[in-house]
């Protein structure tokens, strides 16, 4: 599965200049509200070691990384919910991610404006959880009407039992939907929107409700050697938040080196006392934060990683490659990329019997190679 995370937060806080340095792309980043207007989509590859050991063992003749999807969301504002700034239309974009990232301003800089004339990170976050909830809020309405009107009109309709208690689910769920969303109690959306999915109730998306994490943008200066740590806006978001969900980054400084080499980059961060780019450390937190790891497909031809969701059967795993692997599944080949690193090749991987055949039930581990027996 190919992850979609949205870059969202309020103008001039370093969404596009970090979207660029993400993806090495090149959009508007300006010092005005609404620079971006359109979506901005761009696909990167997941960093990942392991790629360029395998390619080396089986002297493949090219690597296909797993990837992941950025969309920069135009800034939104208070009052987006009900369309300020073209807030409803930015709000849609939200609703097609798996994970918001909400890039906080962190740094004081009198030439860059601040649509509150004052730097807050907390007080921005609530703005924009303020709005998306308001706009579930519209959404949960009018889904609650729909709801009630199918359980009142149930026995002229002839509704089975099963779907008088599907809709009585679902009207309960959105009684404590509403209440959570009318006391802006975010903690409380999550919560009820995790157990709506659980249930399997697909017809209230939410947006409020999505994994989220914090990317604190911290001056060039607090991000060399690591002292952000002594911010106060960095500190603030992380005492409300938790370490996990919080991100330091320095979008200048990753817009810098990703306009250069490799090598150069390596020369600079070194110098900088900068241990990772800014990119690794997002995709990273973003896989842990969503439960996702990564299989791998090798041979003479390719090295490729597949992203999928933990606790995966392997016959599940098997269609992200291809839907025919997974409706003619009959068995996996299976060894681990530990197995072949200490074995040294795949011959000897099968020597010492490291390789082995797994059925239907087999739960998919990270660093898994699989070969997929079908019949169509």
């Amino acid at each position: 599965m190919a992850l979609k995370a949205g870059l969202v937060g309020l103008p001039n806080v370093g969404k596009s200049t970090l979207f660029n340095a993400l993806t090495k792309s090149s959009i508007p980043a300006a010092n005005y509200p609404f620079c971006t207007v359109d979506p901005n989509l761009a696909i990167t590859n997941v960093p990942d070691h392991r790629l360029l050991d395998l390619f080396k063992a089986f002297k493949s003749q090219k690597i296909i990384p797993a990837t992941m999807q950025f969309v920069d969301i135009a800034g939104l504002v208070k009052g987006a919910s009900t369309g300020e700034g073209l807030g409803n239309q930015f709000l849609g974009h939200i609703m097609d991610t798996h994970l918001i990232l909400h890039v906080m301003r962190c740094f004081e800089d009198e030439e860059i404006t601040h649509v509150h004339n004052k730097v807050d990170p907390l007080s921005d976050f609530e703005t924009i959880s303020t709005e998306l909830m308001l706009k579930d809020l519209e959404s949960v309405q009018k889904r609650e009407e729909r709801v009630l009107g199918f359980l009142k009109s149930a026995k002229t309709k002839n509704a089975t039992p099963a779907q008088v208690k599907e809709w009585e689910t679902e009207r309960d769920f959105i009684t404590q939907l509403k209440a959570a969303l009318e006391a802006g109690d975010l903690t409380a959306v999550q919560r009820i929107g995790q157990e709506v999915a659980a249930a399997g109730i697909i017809t209230l998306p939410l947006i409020s409700s999505k994994n989220f994490l914090l990317i604190a943008n911290v001056s060039e200066d607090d991000y060399v050697g690591a002292t952000y740590k002594d911010n106060k806006h960095y500190q603030a978001l992380v005492q409300k938040f938790g370490a996990d969900k919080v991100i330091a980054v320095s979008a200048k400084i990753e817009s810098e080196l990703a306009q250069m080499t490799d090598e150069e980059a390596t020369e600079i961060m070194e110098s900088l006392g900068i241990t990772e780019k800014g990119l690794n450390s997002i995709i990273a937190r973003a896989y842990q934060n969503l439960g996702l790891m990564t299989f791998f497909t090798c041979g003479p031809k390719e090295i490729h990683a597949w992203s999928i969701r933990k606790n995966t059967p392997v016959p599940k795993a098997a269609g992200e490659i291809h839907s025919d692997l997974e409706r003619g599944f009959i068995c996996a080949e299976v060894y681990n990329y530990k197995d072949i690193m200490e074995a040294g090749s795949e011959q000897k991987v099968k020597e010492i019997g490291k390789l082995r055949t797994e059925g239907k039930e087999y739960i998919v581990q990270d660093g898994d190679l699989l070969n997929i027996r079908f019949n169509v």
